[in-house]
């Protein structure tokens, strides 16, 4: 989610307004007019303030609101003169505005000149040499086609469809009842929040059913307190793997559960929203974060480091992210694990603008983060605790096997072992290790694929009963 910085480099509405209003003007007066001169000036210093710093200068208008670099301007696009500009340009088929550094003083009065000539014989050339034909190569014109509109975005369940393992949607149960009774302006109440964290430590996480629904890939827009229940487990896996004590564990799982509470404040709507936030949501969105501080710090019994967590997970090992704390404020040692985990969860469950990511992307994408968003020895050891492919991932084999994810091998995280099961995902037909090797030393069976769970299907609770003893991914 794009931050909006306290100064933008420049005003990037200005300098919209400014192109079309040259458009008018080179109608109206011969190119070396004073009037022309003068608005030329202005943009060109508008545009070389940012291109000293930056090899680019990219305005994008989205849903009315420019943004410059991607982060929405101070002018949000409802100012009368900005907004005639943005509704010209959409008229004229144009919604982003591309400065490259090298650019010339008169290529601007030839892009502005140009405006009126966008939708011509686009069929025939690309835009880009039909500019250049005209001498403009350093800037450009774009279109965003909007894709990410609620009614075309796809609509994913708001919770898990297949049958829970009972002790797992007991959880759930539990963490949607606290939740929706501070949604509706109830006080949370601690020792039902420490019962869900003993029921978690205690219970969910030794079961291999719960487990395999928590960590594999997931086909739905899990909502706030489904979400919060994966993160806590996710955040116990860690602990263990990290080898922290049972009572720091208690306090991190407890802090984990919570650290979206703040979400109960915001609209469910802006929560749930598929397409790009206005500058107003986006400020909600991000003010959960504080607003789960101030919940929790009003909560009696609970540990204080919980309001910290809520406050702080969504805060970079590296000063980025939000809220502002201000300059060297480096995030507490359990709000960074909560953030890793909280990232992990987002990822490998849907999104109304994207399909969910598979385990193995999703720590990939955690380790090209690891040392600058996250602290690289808690993605280590996240990702040694999840592994790629954790408990409940659906894989095809070099043997063109179908399979599930029922053990992980601690010495060999890329060879787990596999139940497999029929075509039909109904039954169980033997256990494959697929770290068992040939005489010649080659892996017998490899690990070519991992599958996205089949709607309605894959039955969890059949294929990776729950377990008395704890699973390694544990």
């Amino acid at each position: 989610m794009t931050t909006v910085s306290d100064t933008d480099p420049i005003d990037a509405p200005a300098l919209l307004r400014g192109f079309v209003s040259l458009r008018w003007l080179a109608r109206m007066y011969p190119s070396g007019h004073p009037v022309i001169a003068q608005k030329l000036d202005e943009l060109y210093a508008l545009a070389q303030a940012h291109l000293q710093q930056h090899d680019k200068l990219t305005i994008d208008v989205i849903r009315g609101e420019v943004h410059l670099d991607g982060a929405a301007s101070r002018d949000d696009g409802t100012a009368p003169a900005t907004a005639q500009a943005t509704r010209e340009l959409a008229a004229l088929g144009v919604d982003s505005l591309h400065i490259s550094a090298g650019v010339e003083r008169d290529e601007i009065r030839l892009a502005a000149q140009f405006l009126d000539y966008v939708k011509e014989n686009a069929s025939v050339e690309t835009l880009e040499r039909r500019l250049a034909a005209q001498g403009i190569t350093h800037i450009n014109f774009g279109r965003i086609v909007p894709l990410d509109t609620r009614w075309r975005a796809r609509q994913w369940p708001d919770a898990p469809t297949s049958p829970l393992d009972p002790i797992y949607a007991q959880s759930l149960v539990a963490a949607e009842q606290a939740f929706e009774t501070v949604a509706s302006g109830g006080t949370l109440d601690a020792v039902t929040v420490r019962d869900l964290v003993q029921l978690l430590i205690g219970e969910v996480v030794r079961s291999n059913a719960a487990l395999g629904q928590i960590l594999a890939l997931k086909e739905y827009e899990n909502l706030t307190y489904c979400h919060s229940v994966n993160v806590a487990i996710l955040s116990l896996l860690l602990a263990r793997q990290l080898g922290l004590d049972d009572a720091t564990t208690f306090v991190l799982v407890e802090a984990a559960l919570l650290h979206d509470i703040g979400k109960t404040r915001v609209p469910l709507e802006i929560v749930k929203k598929p397409g790009a936030l206005t500058r107003a949501e986006r400020k909600l969105i991000e003010a959960h974060t504080t607003f789960g501080a101030e919940i929790l710090m009003e909560t009696p019994g609970l540990n204080p480091i919980a309001p910290v967590v809520a406050l702080e997970h969504h805060r970079e090992l590296r000063e980025g992210g939000y809220p502002d704390l201000g300059q060297g404020v480096a995030p507490h040692a359990m709000s960074q694990i909560v953030s890793v985990a909280d990232c992990y969860e987002a990822m490998t469950g849907a999104r109304t603008y994207r399909e969910p990511l598979r385990p193995e992307q999703a720590c990939l994408v955690l380790a090209r983060q690891a040392g600058t968003k996250f602290n690289t020895a808690l993605v280590k050891a996240f990702v040694a605790a999840v592994t790629f492919f954790p408990l409940g991932s659906l894989v095809r084999t070099s043997c063109d096997e179908l399979g599930v994810v029922v053990r992980t091998n601690p010495s060999d995280p890329l060879h787990p072992v596999l139940g497999l099961i029929t075509d039909d995902f109904e039954r169980l037909l033997g256990e494959v290790d697929t770290s068992v090797r040939d005489r010649e030393g080659a892996y017998e069976r490899q690990i070519v694929s991992t599958l996205p769970p089949r709607e309605h299907a894959l039955d969890l609770t059949k294929l990776l009963p729950s377990s008395a003893s704890l699973a390694r991914s544990a």
